[in-house]
This record gives structure tokens, C-alpha cells and sequence, in this order.
């Protein structure tokens, strides 16, 4: 058997002085004790320190086991701490972007109020032309009518003038005889009076037609069919003649195949 000693040495550091304390007790105690005795006291020594080394072993495993887990705390905080980090570059790159954000916004908004200056300048401008537009469709519609009532005045004079020419022109020209007077006229077609600028009765080889003539500033198509519709309303055989101050080709050929006389102003007396 080992000596106790010897024992006592392998025991770990931290119980090794209470054991060999106690042990010293001991042994002085054993002087005065019978053999049974010591070997019982012996005995609860040992399961003593038997105990004492089980709990020593488990606290060794339990320190073992709190080092892995203050490690993996400590490898846990470090992550924790880079993670902050990165927050906290994150957090500075966010107050930065708000910074620009808010600079752009500021821009935004001065530009903004620039334009919304400029909409209502532009919206009295807009209301100035709008006057002045009104004002000149006023003052061209009375332009218009002003035109028109010289339209009507030279149209009037064309009239006259050809109601007193046309019968020598006729007769001279064209072998036509105006029977009785020409004049202006309202005819009732339909229950609708339809106005006629130069109307009477002709003949021509020796046959009777109606006469139906207008004076116009100027002529186009449109008033050439306009006008060949009314003549065909007032008679379906009829003499047709058109007065105006000058007929362009295209005019001019359009008429003579609608078997319409052309009369220019020039050959009007005055």
C-alpha cells in the first residue's frame, strides 16, 4: 500500500493542503484511539476523500466546460463587436445619403418655387394674350364685316354695272336679245326665296330662255356649283353667266364646261 504522503501529493493543488491538514489531526488523534477505530475513521477518510476528488473532477469538467462556452462568448461578442461596426459604417453612410437626400431636396424645392414663380408669370402672360386674342377676333370680326359689307358694295357694283351692260355685250358677242329689263331678283322655290343677282328673259335662235347671272369679287369651284345648283332649282334650261374682276385658267375652263358665260369686269361700262 502507498504511503499516504504519497497519495496526498497526486491529489489536486487546491485540496491538497486541507487533506494533509486533516491528516496531521489525524494521525495525532490515532494515538489515543484503538485500532477498529482508526481503521473505521480511515475508512470515512478515504470516502472523503473520495468525494472530495469526484467533486474536484466534476468542477475540473464544469471549468472545462464554462472555458469552451466564455470562448464561444467571446468569439460571439467579437462577431457582435464587427457587426457594429458595420452598423455604425452603415448608420454613417445613411446620415451621409440623408445629408445628400436633403441638400437635393432643399435644391428641388427652391427650383421647384423658381418654377411655380414662373407658371404664374406665364399664367398673366397666358391671360394678357388671351385679352389681346379676344380683341383681335373682336376686331377681326368686325374687320370681316367691314370687308363684307365692301364685298357686298363691289358686288353690288358689279351688279349694276352688268345689268346695264349685259344687254349690248349679249347681243354683240354672243347672239343673245335680253327681253325686257334685267334686274335683281328673289325667286320662290319651294317655299323658300331663293335671291338672284341678275335675272330675266332672253332669247336665243329664236328660243325663250331664263336668265340667271351673279357678280362675285372672285370665283372658285365651290361657287361655281353652288351656283349651278340654284339655276337648276329656278329652270332646268336656263342661261347661265358669271361677272367677276379677274377668272384664272383652271376657273375659267371649269366654267366653260359647265356651259357658264364669263363676263369680266373690264368689259363692263363704267
Amino acid at each position: 500500500m502507498r504511503p499516504l504522503e504519497e497519495i496526498i501529493k497526486d491529489l489536486p493543488e487546491n485540496i491538497r493542503l486541507p487533506i494533509y491538514e486533516a491528516f496531521q489531526v489525524f494521525k495525532e488523534d490515532i494515538i489515543h484511539k484503538d485500532l477498529e477505530e482508526i481503521k473505521k475513521e480511515i475508512k470515512e477518510v478515504w470516502e472523503v476523500i473520495r468525494e472530495l476528488t469526484e467533486a474536484q473532477k466534476r468542477t475540473e469538467e464544469r471549468v472545462e466546460k464554462l472555458a469552451i462556452r466564455v470562448e464561444e462568448l467571446a468569439e460571439a461578442q467579437k462577431r457582435t463587436e464587427k457587426r457594429v461596426e458595420e452598423l455604425a459604417e452603415a448608420q454613417k453612410r445613411t446620415e451621409e445619403r440623408i445629408e445628400e437626400l436633403t441638400e437635393a431636396q432643399k435644391r428641388t424645392e427652391e427650383r421647384v418655387e423658381k418654377l411655380a414663380i414662373r407658371v404664374e408669370e406665364l399664367a398673366e402672360a397666358q391671360k394678357r394674350t388671351e385679352e389681346e386674342l379676344k380683341k383681335l377676333i373682336e376686331e377681326h370680326s368686325k374687320t370681316r364685316e367691314q370687308l363684307g359689307g365692301l364685298s357686298h358694295a363691289f358686288g353690288y357694283v358689279l351688279e349694276d354695272r352688268a345689268i346695264k351692260s349685259l344687254p349690248k355685250i349679249f347681243e354683240k358677242y354672243y347672239g343673245i336679245q335680253i327681253i325686257g329689263e334685267l334686274k335683281r331678283e328673289y325667286i320662290e322655290i319651294d317655299g323658300e326665296y331663293v335671291e338672284v343677282n341678275i335675272y330675266g328673259k332672253a332669247k336665243k335662235n329664236d328660243k325663250e330662255y331664263i336668265l340667271i347671272g351673279e357678280a362675285k369679287s372672285r370665283v372658285s369651284k365651290k361657287i361655281i356649283d353652288e351656283f349651278l345648283m340654284k339655276c337648276e332649282k329656278i329652270s332646268k334650261e336656263s342661261i347661265k353667266v358669271l361677272v367677276s374682276y379677274i377668272f384664272p385658267p383652271e376657273i375659267k375652263k371649269y366654267a366653260e364646261e359647265k356651259q357658264i358665260i364669263l363676263i369680266s369686269s373690264y368689259q363692263l361700262e363704267l
